[in-house]
């Protein structure tokens, strides 16, 4: 007998996939629209004229002088900012998941950490010039009743160090929320373990713990790294032109007077876009090999 033809699928489950797919549809459309076709016109515009020929010429003006040593200060500050908010992160961080501070500290340092991962720009800028600024809470504090002068001993907010200072307010808390579920996946047994063979607790991080949690600590370093890089409105609010960063220089290009070349600015953009990209890929490569020592 001829094989029977398949029943006909009822139409619930014939539409069951677009109606799955719409609850995600928001997010689809909104990656598209401000992440995927800017980057795509961001990467197109690098390698044309005004007039809309492919050149190499607005690539090639990111290798001169000026443009090279706004690069260079961008990623001091970067580097700066990621491996400070790392020590002070994962010192904060080791307090509240391993060591002897009260368990309610726990929940409202990460909310904390939450909200302060995503305050940045104008609001952050202007927090941070009213208290170190020149007439700042903390520097008149100083100078007033401690005698201390800020201005006088070379800081300045409008400075390198500023910026990175400034950075660590987000750095900080990023790095909390990050590496927290790394130190949890520390199992209790593996310190059990060394104290019995006789361990102290120095033999402890450097041969165990340290090595576990190496590859989540260098790859929140390169995320970190590519949260500062990428940071526009906060440099640009805090310092305006008083430094030199590819940030700036970017608005400098983009911003429509008639000194600016929109096309120089995307090559700014797309030299920024490759170096944010290594760092999230180092990221995703090492967080991706420290999960598997965790599970």
């Amino acid at each position: 007998m001829p094989p029977s033809a398949p029943a006909a699928q009822p139409a619930s489950t014939r539409f069951r996939l677009p109606l799955d797919w719409l609850g995600v549809a928001p997010f689809l459309l909104f990656a598209l629209l401000f992440l995927i076709l800017p980057t795509m016109n961001i990467v197109i515009g690098a390698f044309q004229t005004p007039a809309g020929e492919f050149t190499l010429k607005n690539v090639q003006g990111l290798f001169t002088p000026s443009i090279m040593a706004a690069y260079w200060i961008s990623i001091r500050i970067s580097l700066a900012s990621a491996i400070l908010g790392c020590l002070v992160g994962f010192a904060m961080a080791a307090a509240v998941v391993l060591g002897g501070l009260p368990q309610w500290v726990r929940s409202p340092l990460l909310t904390f950490s939450g909200v302060a991962s995503n305050f940045a720009g104008v609001p952050l800028a202007f927090a941070f010039i009213a208290t170190l600024g020149p007439i700042g809470l903390v520097t008149v504090f100083l100078r007033t009743n401690l005698g201390i002068d800020l201005r006088a001993m070379g800081f300045n907010i409008l400075s390198f160090w500023g910026l990175t200072i400034t950075y660590l307010f987000f750095q900080i808390p990023l790095m909390i929320l990050i590496i927290t579920p790394a130190l949890d996946g520390l199992k209790r047994e593996w310190r059990e373990a060394a104290s019995i063979l006789g361990a102290t607790g120095r033999q402890y991080w450097t041969m165990i713990a340290l090595p576990i949690l190496f590859p989540s600590l260098l790859g929140t370093l390169a995320l970190l790294f590519a949260n500062a890089f990428g940071a526009v409105a906060t440099a640009i609010a805090l310092t305006g032109s008083s430094l030199s960063i590819v940030p700036i220089l970017l608005f400098a290009q983009i911003r429509g007077d008639v000194l600016g070349d929109p096309h120089l600015g995307y090559a700014l953009a797309f030299g920024m876009i490759v170096v944010t990209g290594i760092a999230n890929t180092i990221y995703i490569w090492l967080r991706a090999r420290s999960e598997r020592w965790l599970k």
